[in-house]
């Protein structure tokens, strides 16, 4: 080719690469927003699940004796935080436990290690999942 048809040419070169390349950029970075998000989204149900089962496992340790002498449910505190504790170990989680009067309130936190992210530096996602469960007696 010659004359001005060339030098049209010519002064493109180059154009169509970086474009492919900032659209794969982008294209990477929104697949593992969907892939990781959806699995953090997982990870944060999965937290949330373990927490309130937990806290409902917590709710159970009535101080029997003082019920049977007194019709009144009233948690025992230490075994709460004992139940709970347990329920997180049996499911493999890390969790806090609190009790206040009635209430046994659990947090779970979950790392969870991202897939695609990873390769732009972001290398795990944290969620946390909260439950509570009050002692109460049924009808």
């Amino acid at each position: 080719m010659t004359g001005p048809l060339r030098c049209r040419l010519g002064d493109e070169e180059g154009m169509v690469t970086a474009f492919v390349v900032i659209f794969t950029l982008a294209l990477l970075a929104m697949v593992g927003l969907v892939l990781d998000g959806g699995l953090a989204l997982a990870a944060k149900v999965h937290a949330i699940d373990d927490a309130q089962a937990a806290a409902r496992a917590g709710a159970q340790a009535i101080d029997i004796p003082l019920y049977r002498s007194t019709g009144t449910i009233t948690l025992d505190p230490a075994q709460a935080v004992a139940d709970a504790q347990g329920f997180l170990a049996a499911a493999g989680e890390h969790g806090t436990v609190t009790v206040a009067g009635e209430t046994v309130a659990v947090t779970v936190t979950i790392t969870q290690p991202t897939q695609i992210l990873s390769v732009v530096g972001v290398d795990q996602l944290t969620v946390t999942g909260t439950g509570s469960a009050t002692a109460q007696q049924g009808p």
